[in-house]
């Protein structure tokens, strides 16, 4: 069989639902992972999903701000809205799902930009997110013979320095810190997660999945990171068929400054 999982920072539901609803159509994913929802559960526009043959939907969301669904074909039971660093903050939501013979634990994060300044001893936003990042050293590749893990969404460091348009320009920028990356490398390998954007696609070519709002033609300019990613177990890895980052998504009416991102695995 095949399994197709899609991660998406979409930077508010309720505003880009049409371009939701276009990528659900033209891409039908079983499941989509989305962050950045900005709504809580009461506002949630589940019947539109419904109506697009997703009937699970499940979310950890808040008014305003931060906020991820996990929206599927197929049956979810969500097992914990993790609450990293006690803040209160909506940045995490776990399910599991069967397919292929295995039962998969689906991790679905939003984590802390940052802010602006790299230092946690005057930027509180820098601290929250270097112990948000220290915290998820907890969440582990779950793997057996009828077990696997996933771990997707916008996790807010390009770890790599093709990770980012300028590796030179952008080491004291926070999301390509060595502060940032180097915790956040030690933590994936750590809980033994594999990357698996970078396994499809080899880490000697740029890659990146966020554009700046602020640049005046983003295309040509090309200014971009890799702050989206896909993980998963050792024993899921080597079922990755392939991953596709939707790069022209940047391009639609009113985007979100990040693109989906497909991976898609053939189980037997």
């Amino acid at each position: 069989m095949t399994l197709t999982i899609a991660t998406w920072n979409i930077n508010s539901v309720r505003l880009r639902l049409p371009l939701a609803a276009e990528f659900l159509r033209d891409v039908q994913p079983d499941i989509l992972c989305l962050q950045e929802i900005k709504c809580p559960e009461e506002f949630f526009p589940y019947q539109a999903f419904h109506d697009l043959g997703y009937a699970h939907v499940v979310i950890s969301g808040q008014k305003g701000y931060h906020g991820v669904a996990t929206i599927s074909r197929r049956p979810i039971e969500v097992l914990e809205r993790r609450d990293f660093c006690t803040k209160g903050d909506c940045r995490h939501l776990s399910a599991r799902f069967e397919a292929g013979g295995l039962s998969i634990l689906l991790h679905n994060f939003y984590v802390p930009a940052g802010g602006d300044e790299p230092d946690p001893e005057i930027n509180p936003k820098f601290r929250h997110k270097l112990d948000f990042i220290e915290e998820m050293r907890t969440v582990v590749a779950e793997s057996g013979p009828d077990s696997g893990a996933i771990l997707v969404g916008d996790l807010n460091i390009a770890p790599l320095e093709t990770d980012v348009w300028s590796h030179k320009q952008l080491l004291k920028v926070v999301r390509h810190t060595p502060i940032e990356t180097e915790g956040f490398e030690s933590m994936r390998i750590g809980g033994g997660w594999v990357d698996l954007m970078r396994q499809a696609i080899p880490p000697a070519e740029k890659l990146f999945t966020w554009w700046s709002y602020r640049a005046a033609d983003w295309d040509v300019s090309d200014r971009g990171r890799r702050l989206d990613h896909v993980w998963s177990s050792s024993n899921i890895a080597g079922h990755l068929s392939g991953i596709e980052v939707l790069r022209h998504a940047r391009g639609w009416e009113r985007p979100s400054d990040h693109v989906p991102v497909i991976a898609r695995f053939d189980l037997d």
